[in-house]
Parts: structure tokens; sequence; C-alpha cells
């Protein structure tokens, strides 16, 4: 069957390589998005529709998702504006966009839903970032929709944030004085998450069902840097930071321009290991990658490699 599927934060870095995804297994794809142009590597894939929208419009979400077979919410962010129980930007995001998502597809009569969380997202969790993850799965919840809800450990992939910014900052550093360096990850490969959403959609066994999603080791994070060190062939020496320290970092990183490498409710976020509580669902039918493929982005151009999978994908 060729599903009609809109991907709503599609144009991220999850969300290029799901869309990918969905064009090489035949799936008509809607793509909304603030700017087409920002997206028009996207856009050139055969089958994906890109549409400019502000999907925190109630009334254009509702004609964007017109039409959907299913419906794909990838929207997430990392920072905010502090407050409690979460800042602002964590309400709009995690919390009202996935309520209105969940209320448009109810109105047009979408049955499938498919929403990305977060692993250790918790109403009472210790951070924001957590609450708010938590709190958007309820809020989908109570609209009364089926869903399904997918909560990854940390993504690791071509054009990721994560093991990129390791890398980087070892090029450029002498030492990489380091926050919570025993907090535990169990890190995914973007592939390997692509695939098990890309899944779900025809699959009814993962109706109304939450998922963890996690790769086969698990790491501290101080591994994680050396890991990322050694792959792009600058590994420094590491230095681990008391808590009173790292917090003084982050509160520096927080007030200098651009995006913070690291703030403090990111800390508050690994007082809780990001491990999964368990293996993998068997009806997600996923055997995942280990770290060892990030070797080859973490050593070349990752924003070329990045174009390459689309292209492999989209069979071109």
């Amino acid at each position: 069957m060729r599903y009609n599927v809109c991907v709503v934060g599609g144009t991220g870095f999850i969300g290029s390589h799901l869309v990918a995804r969905l064009v090489s297994m035949g799936y008509a794809v809607r793509l909304p998005t603030r700017r087409a142009d920002a997206a028009k590597a996207l856009g050139v894939l055969p089958g994906v529709e890109l549409v400019e929208c502000d999907v925190h419009d109630p009334r254009a979400l509702e004609r964007v998702i017109a039409g959907s077979d299913a419906v794909i919410n990838l929207v997430g962010i990392l920072h905010s504006d502090r407050g409690m129980p979460y800042g602002r930007a964590f309400a709009r995001a995690h919390v009202e966009l996935p309520r209105k998502i969940a209320q448009a597809c109810s109105d047009r009569g979408i049955a499938r839903l498919i929403h990305m969380s977060a692993l250790g997202a918790d109403s009472n969790g210790p951070s924001m970032y957590q609450r708010s993850k938590g709190d958007g799965e309820v809020a989908i919840r109570e609209t009364g929709i089926p869903v399904t809800i997918f909560r990854p450990s940390v993504v690791f992939g071509p054009g990721d944030h994560f093991l990129n910014t390791f890398a980087k900052l070892q090029r450029r550093l002498p030492v990489v004085p380091l926050a919570c360096a025993t907090a535990r990850f169990q890190p995914v490969y973007v592939i390997d998450v692509a695939e098990v959403f890309a899944r779900a959609i025809d699959n009814d066994a993962t109706l109304g069902k939450t998922y963890e999603l996690g790769g086969p080791e698990v790491y501290t994070l101080e591994a994680l840097v050396r890991f990322a060190g050694a792959a792009c062939g600058c590994e420094r020496p590491i230095l681990p930071l008391p808590e009173r320290t790292a917090r003084l970092q982050a509160i520096l990183f927080e007030v200098m321009p651009g995006e913070p490498i690291i703030t403090r409710d990111n800390l508050d976020s690994m007082r809780v290991d990001n491990v999964m509580s368990g293996p993998l669902a068997p009806e997600l039918g996923l055997i995942p990658n280990g770290l060892e493929v990030a070797v080859d982005y973490l050593d070349g151009d990752s924003e070329a490699r990045r174009l390459s999978d689309y292209r492999r994908y989209a069979g071109r």
C-alpha cells in the first residue's frame, strides 16, 4: 500500500533520515516547514512535498495533515528558557504542539499517529526537558487517539550534534573539561530509529504502545568522548569536572551567544541514566547497530555523507 505520511519536524537530523527511508519504501511524504528553501535537499526526493506553514497554528496544521494516512511528530528541542515545571519553549514544542497534532488527527479522522518522545521522559523528572517530554505524552493520550510513542536514548549518526560535537571539541582543544563524566547512555543509530518509525506505520501491533529505543551497548559519557576523539584521530585528555564546577561551566555557556554546548538543565537530565529498562520489543524486529558505525562519519565529511545517504535511499 502507498501511504501518505505527514512528517512534522521532518527537516531535522532524525527527520531527514526518516523521510529518506519513507521515500525508499514508496511512501508519499508531506513535509511542513517554515522555509522550503531550508529543506531543499529533501525536496528533491521523489514523492516529497514541501509545504510552507506554521504547524503551531491549529488551522494550518489541520490543512497540512489533511488526506494523510499517518502523521509522525518528531519535533523536539534541547534547550529552553527556565521555568517551573519547564520553560516556555519546552512547553510550546513538547507539550502544546503534540496536543495540537493529536487533536488535529482526531478531528480529521487520521487513526495513525507516531510520536517521538525521549528515554527518561517523566512528568516528575529532575529536568525541565524530561518533565516536558513526559507531559507531552500525557497531552497526546488525553485526546483519546491511539498513538505509538518511541523513547530513544541519545541518537547518533551522520549530521548528529552529539558525537560530532565531541569530535569537534577535541580537534580544537588540548584537553576536554567534562561535566557528568560518569553519566550513562545507550546510543542508538539514527538509521535504526528511522527504520522502526517507518515500520510502525503499518504494524498494528505497535498501536497504543510506548517503546524504548537504544543500541546494543551502554557507555559512560567519558567513554563516548574518548570514542569520538579516537575515531576522528584527535583523542585528547579528559578532565572530569566536579558538580559545582560543572554548573558554573553550564551557566557560562548559557549566557554566551549561539547554541549552548551544555546547560544546567542538561546536567539535571544526566542525573538519571539514559538507559533502557529492558531489551528492545520483539515486534519492532530490529537488531540495532553498534557505535562502531560512527567511525566512518566522524573521520570524514558528514554533510557530504548525509546527502549521499539521501540519494541512496531514493535509489538515485
